[in-house]
């Protein structure tokens, strides 16, 4: 009978579904959006989003790219000519590191989407891959959703949050396919060395791992910048991320890349090519204005984050914790004082009390416990304000 009502067989999601969950920002945000919708006008020092916008030049490019007649159609998968052309001129200027534009770069839609288009070009279900702890939460869950066999090496404060590599040499290294670095490091600020990049490149190379740097915050608050890729024998074993998001203010546009050997680049092309259809033309023009910029668009940036970088510092001492001055990038990390019971208790009482939304370093692993970790992405008189906040409500 039309009317008549049919019981209806319960759907389960994919069992990889039920191995992660939503992102802690994407909750956390929520609940802020909350507070301020009770006009508590909470000051976010959380998430790593440049405030500034792009240069006016790259801007200019895409508003004029944008009014042509046929720069809107479905773009090429390996990205325009131009765009690899200036990723490459790129690399060679800053890095000193010469790569292909025609097979060794592959523009991406941002460097999370590289991360994914990885995982599944290299791991099988039950491969091992190696990730940070701390470290950027999307390895471990886009490693979950390749159903990898997730290994986790720790960083440690006493080893200048670098990997163990004897811990490492001593562990079970069998069936090991992949393994995430990511330096200068998030969350811990941690530098890039080349001493660090040879140890990583031999021990790739001696194990049969691909090592993957995730680089994106190489120019900030960082005059050196290095890639993974100079080392000699790099490319054999290594990729290398980077991202206009960070150096270039760019985070929305979503355009990054990745670079190494041609086959390397080839399987993931095989994988990113049955999942998108490239980039709107006139970002990847804009993008390549925005990679011919000369040294002063860095230093200029820069003298912004130094500024605010003072005012973090103060931000952190006054809630009694301690940090590393040598950090490198938009975030400020430090250690919670021993009379806290963990991270996101401070964090936490900071956000309800003082109504400033900053990040526990748990988020980011077991290691990150004890830490919390403050954005450079708000202006002056936010962070300022959130300060007078914390000296005036957390004792």
């Amino acid at each position: 009978m039309p009317n008549q009502k049919t019981t209806c067989n319960p759907v389960a999601p994919a069992n990889r579904v039920n191995t992660i969950s939503e992102y802690y920002f994407s909750k956390k945000l929520k609940e802020v959006a909350e507070m301020n919708a009770r006009g508590l006008n909470v000051i976010s020092l959380g998430i790593g989003s440049p405030d500034k916008p792009p240069h006016h030049d790259a801007i200019e490019t895409l508003c004029r790219e944008s009014r042509k007649d046929n720069t809107h159609g479905y773009q090429p998968y390996v990205g325009i000519p131009a765009l690899r052309k200036a990723f490459a001129d790129w690399y060679k200027e800053w890095y000193g590191v010469t790569l292909d534009p025609q097979t060794e770069i592959q523009p991406l839609i941002g460097s999370k989407e590289g991360i994914l288009h990885i995982s599944l070009a290299f791991l099988n279900p039950g491969d091992g891959v190696l990730v940070p702890n701390p470290g950027y939460p999307t390895y471990t869950s886009v490693s979950r959703l390749a159903e990898a066999r997730i290994i986790s090496y720790e960083l440690r404060e006493e080893n200048k949050w670098q990997p163990d590599f004897e811990a490492l040499e001593r562990s079970d290294l069998s069936g090991v396919k992949l393994m995430w670095v990511n330096y200068p490091n998030m969350p811990t600020g941690a530098p890039a060395s080349r001493e660090l990049f040879e140890k990583l490149v031999d021990f790739g190379r001696r194990h049969g791992i691909v090592i993957v740097n995730d680089n994106p915050y190489s120019f900030i608050l960082n005059d050196k910048p290095l890639s993974l890729l100079s080392v000699e024998g790099a490319k054999d074993i290594c990729i290398e991320m980077n991202s206009m998001s960070k150096a270039h203010n760019m985070p929305g546009w979503r355009i990054g890349m990745l670079a190494s050997n041609r086959q390397f680049v080839e399987w993931v092309l095989r994988v990113k090519s049955n999942i998108d259809s490239g980039t709107f033309r006139p970002m990847q023009e804009a993008a390549v204005t925005a990679l011919a910029l000369p040294a002063s668009w860095y230093r200029d940036i820069n003298a912004v984050y130094k500024e605010r970088r003072i005012v973090a510092e103060q931000i952190v001492k006054a809630l009694g914790c301690t940090f590393d001055p040598d950090q490198r990038g938009m975030f400020l990390w430090a250690k919670v004082p021993d009379s806290v019971e963990n991270g996101v208790a401070l964090a936490d009482r900071v956000l309800y009390e003082a109504h400033v939304f900053i990040t526990p370093g748990m988020i980011f692993g077991s290691q990150g416990e004890r830490y919390i970790r403050i954005s450079l992405c708000a202006d002056l008189p936010a962070l300022q304000e959130a300060l007078e906040r914390i000296k005036q409500h957390i004792r």
